[in-house]
């Protein structure tokens, strides 16, 4: 079929499928006497309306021949028949078939003046009241008012599915307010960013209010430090600069505009030694309430166990192991206490530790819950205890808002169903979900929380371990000592080398850990290909694409994510004519792709042999197992969970042959390449270079420059992350 999009006008018969949330549409159009199916967002659309569809034919699989939108414009229908249909159609609440067939019949061409300008003339007609005439007439503006809506909006570049959320947020002024303030929008949880605001004002006869713009460039600023940057809260000193610099105004306006922000609740401020701090509303939440609810887990611990050090030293018989001091100390703890915070690098035992806490609490009769938050963090964590462990949000039962945003089922009114939780990987977490976790807790249960300090912060807000670490009011249990059968893995002393902020040994006398030295990120980026495809697969049998791992300090330059990733793709997954493939905003993807899912997404369902759910979340891996080219839907088994993701998602799935070292935060491979050479500055240092080397369970060849390796290793330089939570601690236990 051809791709060029050609516009065809007709009326619309039947409307088979149509999906509220986001509009999109199956329906059925006669178009000179055929018929067709045409597909797309098409909101708001009924039977009887006369439709303009601009698109291109396409040809499904399993339906045949259909015309997919692109875009569309309608008017009321005009005939009686017309009128009849959409009707009849059901998209006016209280009238059916029978009722439309009587309303046409009484009032003809009329009818659809009189039911926006005159609803009580339906009172006229035997069989419906006054008071029904007056909410059909309601419910007739109000879809009238959804397109006027869509027309008025569609002038500022909002697609449809925009409108229909403006619509459902802003309701039938919906154009009126944006005209007022479109920065109205940037706050309502419809994903309009600021930028785009300004966009929208600059085609405005009559320009808003300034303040408007002064108040939402403020929290522009707040949001865009929370998501890019991690922090909770700024100095409100180190705010005002910034904020007038995008704004183009003084730092005095902004400090007045921040008290405003602050007496509305729409900023928080708080004083935290002697400093002025201002917040997101919700980022304040989130700490204060972990806050709180560490202070009841920490104030409470549940009742003794005088029989302790006799559980431990049979545990130790039994599995002819012997605990050092820190990690008896740390069983303990987690014994008398209810409470642990327990970190410690690879090697230092902390498995060990685990298996140990959850021996001991099996003895006590309690039921234990073991959580990570990733899909490979959880899985890791059930294979070295045999015990189920799920992710955060499966546990938290997740669902989802019309805005997209997480909703977790057990929260502080419908608790877990358990007496001890263990949480792995916390430095991955942020501090909305962790909140989400504490406040799901029942009364009494004992908490858990096992992660290693040293690696990168969380993708999102906060720093959760670091300020339970540094409040110094938890109880903590750093593990130091490298076990003996540890201290033969180069890969595991060579990390501890590198947090310590010695030298890697990159000799080449181990069996884990290899350096290939190569003069260029040109022969670097031909050696990593070289490996990843042909020798490490030769040499130890290893599978290309689920035991090996590229891992990267960047995206970009030879040696980055995205040049990688084609020449593995070429390599590994060259193109063929029995290989479908798409091309969405200039990436290619084709059957067998390693792909990863980019971005949260509770809107995605997916099947496994023995389960199903709905969430694919930032990080899954998987493999691209079939592409449906005419409708755009894409499947990838991700772990064993099988995934079909539209169109409309596609944009979130990337290639993962190669991925970046904060993307490979909470996963675990065989083999780790590490490609080595020309790292930009801001990404050239040492907690980045560890988390990296960590990700390797059997073998990691370091390729590129000796020296660039020393250069991250000797650079301690942390990015300051503003968070409050420490200081919540010290003030609430």
């Amino acid at each position: 079929m051809s791709s060029e999009e050609i516009k065809i006008t007709g009326v619309v018969e039947e409307v088979t499928f149509q999906n509220d949330s986001n509009g999109f549409t199956v329906l059925d159009i006669s178009v000179d006497n055929d018929y067709l199916t045409a597909v797309g967002v098409m909101p708001g659309v009924t039977a009887g309306e006369s439709v303009t569809l601009t698109g291109t034919y396409t040809i499904h699989p399993s339906f045949g021949r259909q015309f997919k939108v692109t875009a569309f414009s309608r008017c009321m229908p005009e005939t009686t028949e017309q009128i009849y249909k959409y009707l009849a159609s059901g998209v006016i609440r209280g009238i059916g078939p029978k009722k439309a067939m009587s309303i046409v019949e009484f009032f003809g061409s009329d009818t659809l003046s009189v039911l926006e300008n005159d609803p009580e003339q339906l009172a006229s007609i035997k069989g419906i009241s006054l008071e029904q005439a007056k909410n059909i007439g309601e419910e007739f503006t109000r879809q009238y008012a959804m397109r006027a809506v869509m027309m008025g909006l569609e002038k500022y570049g909002f697609s449809p599915s925009e409108c229909i959320r403006i619509f459902k947020k802003l309701g039938i002024q919906a154009v009126q307010k944006v005209e007022e303030n479109p920065y109205c929008l940037c706050s309502s949880g419809l994903g309009i960013s600021f930028e785009r605001a300004e966009s929208i004002e600059s085609k405005l006869d009559k320009k808003p209010l300034p303040d408007f713009r002064i108040a939402e460039g403020i929290l522009h600023v707040m949001r865009y430090n929370s998501t890019n940057r991690g922090h909770t809260c700024i100095p409100r000193e180190k705010l005002l600069k910034p904020c007038a610099d995008l704004l183009e105004i003084t730092q005095d306006e902004i400090d007045i505009a921040i008290d405003k922000l602050v007496s509305t609740a729409r900023l928080k401020s708080d004083c935290i030694d002697g400093k002025d701090f201002v917040f997101l509303p919700s980022a304040f939440l989130a700490e204060k309430k972990i806050a709180e609810r560490m202070a009841i887990i920490a104030n409470f611990p549940p009742p003794g166990a005088p029989q302790l050090a006799e559980w431990i030293d049979n545990i130790e018989a039994k599995n002819d192991i012997k605990y050092d001091d820190q990690q008896r100390i740390a069983i303990a703890t987690a014994a008398k206490k209810g409470l642990l915070v327990l970190t410690g690098g690879p090697g230092t035992g902390k498995t060990t530790a685990i298996k140990g806490i959850i021996n001991i609490f099996e003895k006590q009769n309690l039921d234990i819950a073991l959580a990570a938050p990733t899909g490979r963090a959880a899985k890791r964590m059930s294979e070295v205890t045999g015990m189920e462990a799920k992710t955060i949000h499966r546990l938290l039962e997740v669902e989802w808002d019309e805005d997209d945003r997480p909703v977790f089922r057990r929260n502080m009114s419908n608790p877990l169903d358990c007496s001890a939780l263990i949480l792995d990987e916390l430095s991955m977490i942020d501090i909305h979900l962790f909140s989400s976790l504490l406040e799901a807790l029942p009364l009494g249960c004992r908490l858990i929380l096992v992660g290693d300090s040293d690696q990168l912060p969380p993708v999102g807000a906060g720093n959760v371990l670091q300020d339970l670490i540094l409040s110094d009011v938890l109880p903590v249990v750093c593990l130091s000592r490298i076990f003996r059968q540890a201290m033969e893995s180069k890969i595991i002393t060579n990390a501890h080398k590198i947090v310590n902020g010695e030298n890697p040994d990159l000799t080449n006398d181990g069996k884990d850990f290899f350096h290939m030295e190569r003069p260029s990120a040109t022969l670097t980026a031909q050696t990593v290909t070289e490996l990843c495809c042909e020798r490490l697969p030769r040499a130890y049998k290893w599978d290309a694409f689920s035991d090996i791992q590229v891992i990267c300090p960047s995206k970009k330059g030879e040696t980055g994510t995205q040049n990688l990733n084609l020449l593995l793709q070429n390599a590994l997954n060259p193109a063929h004519k029995t290989k479908p493939e798409i091309n969405i905003a200039g990436k290619v993807f084709r059957v067998g792709d390693k792909v990863m899912q980019v971005k949260n997404n509770y809107n995605i369902e997916w099947k496994s042999p023995t389960d199903k759910g709905n969430g694919i979340f930032n990080g899954d891996i998987g493999i691209l197992t079939s592409i449906d080219t005419q409708s755009s839907l894409v499947t990838v088994n991700f772990d064993g969970k099988v995934a079909e993701i539209p169109g409309e998602y596609l944009s979130e799935l990337e290639l993962a042959y190669a991925i970046t070292v904060h993307k490979s935060q909470g996963s675990e491979f065989k083999a780790v390449i590490i490609p080595a050479i020309g790292v930009v500055p801001n990404l050239a240092y040492r907690n980045l270079l560890y988390t990296a080397v960590t990700r390797a369970k059997d073998m990691l060849v370091t390729v590129g420059s000796a020296q660039m390796l020393e250069v991250m290793t000797q650079n301690d330089r942390k990015a300051k992350r503003y968070s409050a939570l420490s200081h919540f601690l010290k003030v609430d236990i």
